[in-house]
């Protein structure tokens, strides 16, 4: 199949780019920040403001209710896994990843609007939106994720994928701040911001399908037969290349155990916050607490843009993988100070300095280093369909690991220590490849 797209364009780059704009509000403000205290204050109070306990009965049993987010939300990530491998064999079939791309972006921004009926009277009918918002918008980052390839040089995936995080870090928090003073200055009920989500999203998003080409290589010629099992073989396919290639197949190692950990803590942090640091008592320690926890997350995201172009630069000098080890180090930090220290917000203040220092620049780096190590092909879409398959399980196991531990000790700080765990395995895996790098460079030069 002939790329029919220019590399280092710098019209499709913008377009590119510019959908981390677009969809990064989902992981903020859906994920991170204002539903997380919506859903923990729906759950636990009345209509009437009265305090009714963390208790939540859910599908017929009872769970603590930041434990049945953790559930759901792995629920999603596994519905995502299934369907990734049959949708990727037909967009690589038919060459237009575009036009899946544009179908989870619709599926994900229409879903955040449906938020805005979310209960506590119906809610596992109130967790359906949620579920395909998210599968919406993992869906998209496949396809979004595989032009990088195919867009940019070799030489410039680091700038190109640090660009597109910064954009989003900053679109997304300029959406938060309206969300925010919306809700604190004018009273606006919190749900308003769902419908503000969906709308941006799909708006800006525009910009991208307007820009990016239609056809990313030739129609494929091969039979139609058996379309939608192609992806699962491709997968197959593209793990047997990941056997052969064992820079490739460490470098994956690491990144599904330390993303493990970067990923529970994005989807936790603010139930976290809520139940485990003390805020107070009293209607005004709740409107405090809410606040207080929306502007660590601006906090965590403004930094996160500073953090993005560090580690780039940071790569630039010492390579990706001690950048990444680097990262690492940090939050293995963060995780035991939070664990052993944590208990008042200045204390959750500083540790959402240092996780938006670290945040945007492992996650760059990451998708960017994925990229690099890539053998030479076309079909991307198949080996980031593998990679999104492999970052989803390992979300599943981080969330679900999470969750249950909360649930077995009635609290989620004993749950810090899996992660700690996670990015400690991270960390010997990819200290592994880099002594394994460093010591091809020097038989090289001899």
């Amino acid at each position: 199949m002939e790329n029919l797209i220019e590399k280092d364009h710098p019209k499709t780059i913008k377009a590119w780019s510019f959908y981390d704009w677009a969809n990064s509000v989902f992981p903020l403000v859906i994920t991170s920040a204002i539903f997380p205290n919506f859903y923990d204050y729906v759950t636990t109070h009345d209509e009437a403001k009265n305090f009714l306990g963390h208790s939540v009965l859910f599908m017929g049993t009872d769970f603590e209710n930041q434990n049945i987010y953790s559930f759901v939300y792995a629920f999603a990530l596994s519905i995502v896994v299934i369907i990734t491998p049959l949708l990727s064999g037909v967009a690589d079939y038919l060459g237009n990843k575009k036009r899946f791309l544009q179908f989870f972006c619709y599926l994900g921004s229409i879903s955040c609007m449906g938020l805005f009926f979310f209960t506590r009277k119906h809610l596992e009918l109130s967790f359906i939106p949620f579920i395909t918002a998210t599968i919406g918008f993992w869906g998209s980052l496949v396809y979004y994720n595989s032009y990088l390839p195919q867009i940019a040089s070799t030489e410039n995936q680091d700038r190109v994928s640090a660009r597109g995080f910064a954009l989003g870090y900053f679109g997304s928090s300029l959406l938060l701040i309206i969300c925010l003073v919306a809700i604190m200055v004018f009273h606006v009920p919190a749900k308003y911001s769902f419908l503000l989500v969906g709308l941006w999203w799909m708006g800006f998003a525009q910009y991208t399908f307007a820009n990016l080409p239609n056809k990313t290589h030739n129609h494929s010629t091969h039979d139609r037969q058996g379309i939608l099992y192609k992806g699962f073989k491709e997968l197959n396919g593209v793990w047997k290349q990941v056997k052969q290639l064992p820079n490739l197949k460490q470098f994956l190692t690491g990144y599904f155990f330390y993303n493990m950990g970067v990923q529970t803590i994005m989807v936790v942090a603010v139930l976290f916050a809520r139940n485990e640091i003390d805020w107070g008592t009293g209607e005004e320690a709740e409107k405090t607490k809410t606040s207080s926890l929306i502007i660590s997350i601006l906090i965590i995201q403004f930094v996160g843009i500073a953090g993005s172009f560090l580690f780039s630069w940071l790569s630039n000098k010492i390579g990706n993988i001690s950048s990444l080890m680097c990262s690492i180090a940090i939050w293995i930090f963060i995780c035991v100070f939070t664990y052993t220290v944590v208990h008042s917000p200045v204390q959750f203040y500083i540790v959402a300095f240092l996780v938006g220092l670290v945040m945007g620049g492992i996650q760059a780096l990451s998708r960017s280093t994925y990229s690099k190590y890539l053998p030479v092909t076309e079909d991307h879409t198949s080996f980031f369909s593998f990679y999104d398959v492999f970052e989803k399980l390992g979300m599943i196991l981080g969330t679900v690991s999470f969750g249950m531990i909360s649930q077995i000790t009635g609290g989620m700080r004993n749950s810090i220590l899996s992660l700690i765990i996670f990015f400690l395995i991270g960390m010997v895996s990819l200290f592994q490849l880099n002594r394994k790098l460093n010591t091809e460079r020097k038989n090289a030069l001899l």
